[in-house]
Parts: C-alpha cells; structure tokens; sequence
C-alpha cells in the first residue's frame, strides 16, 4: 500500500482507419481512438426501468457517429448533438427527481453516455473543447462510469489538444485584472501542552495499532508522507496547469451550517480566481471525487499504509480533498469511519472531542445534521449551551507533511489558518 494508487489503464483500443485519421485532423483521429471498433461495443443495453424511447434515441446517437466512417462534420454531427442533448435533458429530470440516493444507476448510465455523445461531437472544434471538457466532467459527477471510464480518458485527450492550441507563452502571462493571492492573517489559538493531540514520529504498524488504533486515541503522525509528490508539487499554479479548465462542485460559504451557504459548480480556474485570490468571499472546494476524476492528482499521494489495519479492502477507502482559503471552517461534528486527515499545503487549526462528550456539544436534532454540534467552538455561546464549558477537548496545529489520525465518532472542528490543501482518507 505504499507505492502511489493510480489505477491501471485499460488495455489500449483499436488504431482509427486511415480515412478516421484524416477527417478532422489529429484531434478527430485520437478522439475515435478512444472508441470501441464497432457500434457494438458501446454496450447500449439498459434494463426495462429506461424507456424504450430513450434506448432508441442513444442507439440513434451511437449510429450517427459510426455511421459517419470518420467525416463526423455537417449534419451527422448537428444530428447528433441534437440527439445527446435531448438525451442531456431528459435523464437530467430523472437524476433530480428525489434524494440522489434513490436515483437509478441505469439512469446514470443513460446521462453518462448523453454526455460522451455530446463531447465528441464538440471534441474536434478548438473552440468547443474547454465545453466538451466541462461535458465530461458533468458525466463523472452525475454520471456512473462507462466503457472503462472513457470520459476520463476522453478529457486527458481534450486536455492534449486545449495545451496544443494555445499560443506560446500565454500561461506565463498574467491575467488582465488578477489579485495577488491573499495574505495570511490569521489569529492562531494557544494551545495548553496538557491539551497538545501527542505527535509521534513514523511509528510501526503494531505501535500505532495498540497505542491508538485499538484504545481509539487521537495522534499527529510525522515523517510517514514527506516521499510522496504532492509535497513538492502541489500549489496553485500546479492545480490551474492540471486541473484548470475542470469542473467542480464548490461550497460557497465559510461553514455548511451557515444559513447563506450554498453549493456551486465551476472551474477550478474560476475557483481560484474568485476565493483563493484576494477577496472577502470564502468557498471551498470539498470533493469526495476528485481524484477519481483527475487522475493526474491521484498519482501524486499515496495509501497510508496504516490503513492496511482496517476490516475493509483498499477500494473501500474513501479519498476526499479540500481545499480553501484562510478562515474556512468545517463546524463541530463527527464522522462514522477512521480518519487520516493529510496536511499538503498551509496549516490548519484542529480540536477534537472524544464521543463521551457528546452530550456536552449540543448535537442538531434534525436527522440530517445529527452530526454536528450546534455549539460555535472558537465563540461559544454559554447561555444556550452552558455544558459546552465543561467538555474536555485536544487540539493541533496540523503543518505541511503532517497527519492527523481521527478515530471513528470523535468530534472534530477544524479552521484554515492559511490557503490550505487537506486530503482525508476515510476507512473501516
């Protein structure tokens, strides 16, 4: 579990015919090549619960666009853009009806492959390919995965292309109008040694097991991630030269208890621009998917190889990202897996709580924030939650290439104390 966990790749697809490679230049050749050989092997079959109409409208798509035998221009390809966008459309209602856990896989297939047909018929057009990468990107977030993730291998191709048509220098020269990244002012708490999460530095496997897996008990782990390469890798630059032009789900807001926050869906580039740069809005780019969805990340970290202790397999492994300025705030709460919170870039303040303590936090009593404490940890207020006062706690300052093992049920409130990128893994 130590080496870095970027899946294998399929294995490579069909070479296009010569008259493919010709038709649209380079762009349309490596584009087809990501294809199945045959119609066929797009796997258009869905069960009874999508509509024959629909299955008739993606075979319709899937005909178009091999039927073109490589002259994918003209009205085949308007043909097939109308078709995938109604495909877009209808299976879009399907995902929003209900709470997304009762969305149907199958209809996560049908927008999957809406939003494959949509991007190759935008994919070969220069100025239509930031769009098909943002078509993408909406496939592997709403979507379920297809054809060996081909929307993932579909963007890495739409990337090559986007890099190509740009004009020399131009990622050196600074955007008209953009702010100097934010300076850091942050108020960093105190914090009493009796009251100090013990640091410890690389131990053993049976080590960490019996001294803080087993009895449950929090530690910052030091010298166990300083190999891994998004230690020297990772900034702001890097993240708009990777991930620039991908879309992401964002939290607008500096906590999700907030009455004002929201969730967005934007670039990265735009993300950046508009709260990591100097300004007085906060958002922070939280995302359970991210590296699944952008592979170039995921090879730059690593497995814990402590996570080898849990019940679960490897893939059961939850990876998160987070990443914000300065004063973003996740509120008091709890979460049901173990927790390995990785400090990549910045710093960020931590106070734990063990679950004995639950009834002195103040839990929300609506289901869907059972979670969380009502109590404002770093102001609390003593009138309504006068129990708060009496609640052991521990805390950390967590620094680049540390990591904070949380134990499964322990509250947990945490502040950015600079721009700050985190990646948490969760397991069993």
């Amino acid at each position: 579990m130590s080496t870095p966990c970027s899946p294998e790749g399929p294995a490579a697809p069909p070479s296009p015919s010569a008259d493919q490679a010709l038709a649209g230049g380079s762009a349309w050749a490596d584009i087809h090549a990501l294809l199945p050989s045959t119609k066929e092997g797009l796997r258009l079959d869905f069960s009874e619960k999508v509509e024959g109409s629909v299955v008739s409208l993606l075979q319709q798509a899937g005909s178009l666009l091999y039927g073109a035998r490589g002259n994918f221009v003209g009205d085949a390809r308007e043909k097939c853009l109308r078709v995938s966008e109604i495909i877009l459309d209808y299976s879009w209602e399907k995902l929003n009806i209900g709470t997304w856990r009762n969305v149907d896989k199958e209809w996560r297939r049908v927008y999957a492959y809406g939003c494959l047909f949509k991007a190759l018929c935008l994919g070969d057009q220069p100025d239509a390919r930031a769009e098909a990468v943002r078509v993408c990107d909406m496939g592997l977030l709403l979507g379920a995965s297809i054809l060996e993730n081909i929307l993932v291998r579909l963007i890495n191709v739409l990337q090559q292309h986007l890099r190509r048509s740009k004009r020399p220098g131009a990622d050196d020269a600074e955007e008209p109008g953009r702010k100097k990244i934010r300076e850091a002012c942050p108020t960093v708490p105190t914090i009493e040694p009796d009251a100090a999460i013990p640091r410890l530095h690389c131990p053993s496997l049976e080590h960490f097991r019996d001294n803080y897996l087993i009895p449950q008990k929090p530690v910052v782990l030091e010298g166990v991630v300083g190999h891994w390469p998004c230690m020297k890798k990772w900034s702001v630059d890097y993240l708009r030269q990777v991930a620039g032009c991908r879309t992401v789900p964002v939290e607008v807001g500096s906590r999700y208890t907030d009455k004002e926050w929201s969730q967005s869906l934007m670039t990265v580039d735009d993300f950046i621009s508009r709260y990591i740069v100097s300004t007085n809005k906060i958002g922070y780019l939280a995302q359970h998917q991210l590296f699944e969805q952008i592979p170039e990340l995921k090879q730059d970290i690593c497995i814990p190889d402590y996570c080898c202790l849990g019940e679960g397999e490897e893939e059961d492994i939850t990876i998160n990202a987070w990443f914000g300025p300065e004063g973003t705030i996740s509120p008091l709460h709890q979460d049901p897996q173990q927790n390995f919170l990785v400090q990549v870039i910045g710093r960020k303040y931590v106070r734990l709580y063990s679950p004995q303590e639950s009834e002195n936090l103040y839990p929300h009593e609506t289901s869907l924030l059972r979670n969380t404490s009502q109590v404002d940890v770093e102001d609390p207020d003593l009138v309504n939650f006068p129990k708060f006062e009496r609640a052991a706690s521990q805390a950390c300052i967590l620094t680049p290439g540390q990591v904070l093992f949380v134990p499964v049920k322990y509250w947990h409130y945490v502040r950015s104390l600079d721009l700050s990128f985190s990646v948490s893994f969760w397991w069993s």
